[in-house]
């Protein structure tokens, strides 16, 4: 089993924000379109499908890294051996540092997009990622501090729906199931690559004390996120046409226009600008994972593999300028992660249990 020393290891319940964290990015301001596209107003159908399978996949990975008596690098060398683990370790590395790019390069878009046109990703990525670094640098303690803080402090910002009511009609969503069956089921894979973030617990599990019973805190935060999404696609259904959401990238920075208070004249200012305390623990927990994943099949130490992994999504960021090229970059991580989370896992969960057997014949 690896051993963390105590003084390292968060309590139990704190895997709560770390995963709720991990997964509301980015993705909460433009799903709507994504889900809709195939589904219809009956994408709310998928919001909830997909998180079903985040809890069934959540149990693999427990399970995989339980069995594997550590994280997945430990599971690696048990299942593949010690050097050809680690080219499997290697692709979590990129996948991590994908989406540490992905999640930073997306924000920045919006950035562009809706306040700051000239603004440089090069000068924004370098100083966010030097901001992360120093968290980084602190170990997982002060990762799940900014998780837990990038949870309660925006959290004011879900009464901002609530100025759409006046507009919205929920009459919208009737009839329920007007869409195949394959269309909505289209829809929850593309909802999934927006939930996509919660295998980070297979690298976080030996640094949770008494780990197997921060599950059901893990599958609370999986359920607080569901329903998060839920509630925010059936208000946008209600809000919105369906012409409308497909020609609106940012369905929720859309309803935050409507937003009218008498000292707040932009609203959408505030919640993008407050949006950064929730990128913030998505991009900390990804490059940890990246960077420790890293230091565990190398002989460097955490802070120089922090550094290297820092440097490769610094370099990488600047070479995605337009619209086209960040969709491409989105859509790529997703099917990257959707393949790694729904194929690869479970397949590894199955070649460890087989070893586990055949070990306990001999």
């Amino acid at each position: 089993m690896l051993q963390i020393p105590e003084r390292n290891k968060i309590s139990p319940g704190l895997v709560f924000f770390l995963v709720h964290s991990i997964q509301v990015g980015g993705g909460v301001l433009g799903f709507q379109r994504i889900i809709a596209r195939n589904a219809g107003y009956d994408g709310w159908i998928a919001v909830i499908l997909a998180g079903i399978f985040t809890h069934i996949l959540m149990i693999i990975m427990y399970k995989l890294v339980e069995l594997g008596e550590g994280d997945i690098v430990s599971v690696h060398a048990l299942a593949f051996g010690k050097w050809l683990g680690k080219i499997f370790d290697m692709i979590f590395v990129l996948y991590f540092s994908l989406l540490v790019i992905t999640i930073l390069r997306t924000y920045i878009e919006v950035l562009q997009v809706w306040m700051y046109p000239r603004l440089s990703t090069f000068i924004f990525s370098l100083s966010f990622l030097l901001l992360c670094y120093y968290f980084v640098n602190g170990g997982v303690r002060v990762i799940t501090g900014t998780a837990f803080f990038g949870t309660i402090l925006p959290s004011y910002l879900a009464l901002s729906f609530a100025f759409t009511f006046p507009y919205a009609d929920f009459r919208n969503i009737l009839p329920v199931f007007d869409h195949s069956l394959k269309d909505i089921l289209i829809s929850t894979k593309n909802m999934s690559l927006t939930y996509l973030g919660y295998e980070s617990i297979v690298v976080l599990y030996p640094f949770i004390k008494n780990a197997k019973q921060s599950q059901k805190y893990a599958h609370w935060g999986l359920f607080t996120t569901t329903m998060g999404y839920t509630i925010i696609a059936l208000i946008s259904f209600a809000f919105f046409s369906e012409k409308q959401l497909e020609k609106t990238v940012w369905a929720t920075l859309s309803m935050w226009k409507i937003v009218e208070m008498p000292f707040v004249e932009r609203f959408e200012y505030i919640g993008i600008a407050n949006w950064c305390l929730i990128i913030l623990p998505n991009v900390c927990i990804t490059l940890w994972c990246a960077s420790r994943i890293l230091k565990r099949m190398t002989p460097m130490k955490h802070r120089h593999s922090l550094v290297v992994v820092s440097i490769l999504c610094l370099s990488t960021l600047s070479f995605f300028t337009s619209r086209h090229q960040v969709n491409f970059l989105n859509d790529w991580a997703g099917r990257i992660g959707f393949y790694i989370n729904f194929i690869y896992l479970p397949l590894l969960l199955l070649l460890v249990i087989l070893m586990k057997k055949v070990r306990k014949k001999s």
